[in-house]
């Protein structure tokens, strides 16, 4: 789960991370009070969306007196904003963060991110900070700097020295920047974050380090611990079909292709997306109806299924062995009844009462093609869809 720069700021604060005065705003008129609020004239608008690149697409704007921040705030209100990692569809902004102007002297790059491969947090900094980061780790890599840091002993003060000492930091900001990723290790453990981001890590001319930007997402798995990060979640900057699924334990992730994909097991799920991808189509989603999927789950999977108006076809593929294949062939029936099934269907059931499932399907009204392997079913709805 992402969330938005002004509520990781409130966490850094929290966390005694230095951050720029500012607030957030709704509206127009609400910028202009946050401003006032400001100890400098000169003020940045910035939109508040779950995605990077906000400065290149005009997200953010430079007010160079308060009287400027109403007409920015306007500008950037219900602007929809599209960057590399919005995709091409973009988010609409709804709300902006308000925040007094800084004396950058230099621009770093600081995050840390868990690394499944090491078992590790990795720090990784660089002294290219700003909005060319990734041209920075492709063209010159020489130039990222990465520390692992085991969670048995924890962030360790020579670890952020050594980091430092490779930057190259003056020696008046050292013991900020020490002192700075030992309290961002602790929010990173202590609330079950997977990634956070500061870009830029400012110096200022007086040689205090601030976090100009701030970026946090955290493991769903471990938001039933913290009821506080939960209601910091903005349904409105995740798709619907995937809240959708979530509300029902549905792991649906929604993809560009036009077959959609109800199937049991993650494993299974993923070799069935690249079975279609062989075949000669795209997924348009992974949908995994989970090892104890009941009847209305299914049924629920269907629906989110056919909800999506970039599906055109669905293939079913389910190994039946917790979920029983007529619990899986009854949801089909009972979605059928309730949604209009307007896109051909490829049913491909195995396991454990695959024969019941299959005559309850042949009983039904509903026009479906059977397929007996994993690759017949994948050619079956690439050339169905066509």
């Amino acid at each position: 789960m992402n969330i938005h720069e002004y509520q990781a700021k409130a966490l850094f604060a929290s966390y005694q991370v230095p951050v720029p005065k500012g607030g957030v705003a709704f509206s127009a008129e609400e910028a202009v009070s946050v401003a006032k609020t400001l100890e400098t004239p000169v003020c940045v608008v910035k939109a508040q969306i779950h995605a990077g690149g906000r400065g290149k697409a005009g997200g953010v704007k430079l007010a160079k007196t308060r009287d400027e921040v109403a007409p920015l705030a306007n500008e950037i209100l219900g602007k929809i904003l599209v960057t590399p990692q919005t995709g091409p569809e973009g988010k609409e902004v709804k709300k902006l963060l308000i925040e007094e102007g800084a004396d950058i002297r230099n621009e770093l790059y600081l995050s840390l991110v868990a690394d499944r491969a090491s078992g590790s947090v990795v720090i990784i900094a660089s002294t290219e900070g700003g909005m060319e980061i990734e041209e920075v780790a492709e063209a010159t890599p020489e130039k990222i700097i990465r520390c692992l840091v085991d969670p048995l002993f924890g962030f360790q003060a020579y670890q952020g020295r050594s980091v430092a000492f490779q930057m190259g930091l003056p020696k008046e900001v050292i013991g900020q920047f020490v002192k700075m990723l030992d309290n961002l290790y602790r929010l990173f453990i202590e609330k079950n974050a997977m990634q956070i981001e500061i870009n830029p890590l400012i110096i200022t001319g007086e040689n205090r380090l601030i976090a100009l930007d701030a970026k946090v997402g955290f493991d769903d798995s471990a938001l039933f611990k913290h009821p506080d990060i939960n209601e910091l979640r903005d349904l409105d900057e995740e798709d619907p079909l995937e809240t959708r699924a979530g509300q029902h334990g549905l792991n649906y992730v929604k993809l560009d292709g036009k077959i959609g994909c109800m199937v049991n097991g993650a494993g299974l799920a993923m070799s069935t997306m690249d079975v279609i991808k062989l075949a000669g189509s795209e997924p348009a989603n992974f949908l995994d109806v989970g090892g104890g999927a009941s009847k209305e789950t299914v049924k629920q999977a269907f629906q989110i299924l056919l909800d999506d108006p970039n599906v055109k076809g669905v293939f079913v593929n389910i190994f039946g062995g917790i979920v029983r294949c007529e619990r899986i062939a009854g949801g089909i029936i009972e979605a059928a009844k309730e949604v209009s099934l307007n896109v051909p269907m490829v049913v491909r059931l195995e396991g454990t009462n695959a024969k019941e499932a299959k005559d309850m399907l042949a009983a039904s009204d509903i026009e479906l093609i059977v397929a007996d392997t994993l690759w017949d079913g994948a050619q079956k709805i690439v050339a169905a869809v066509g």
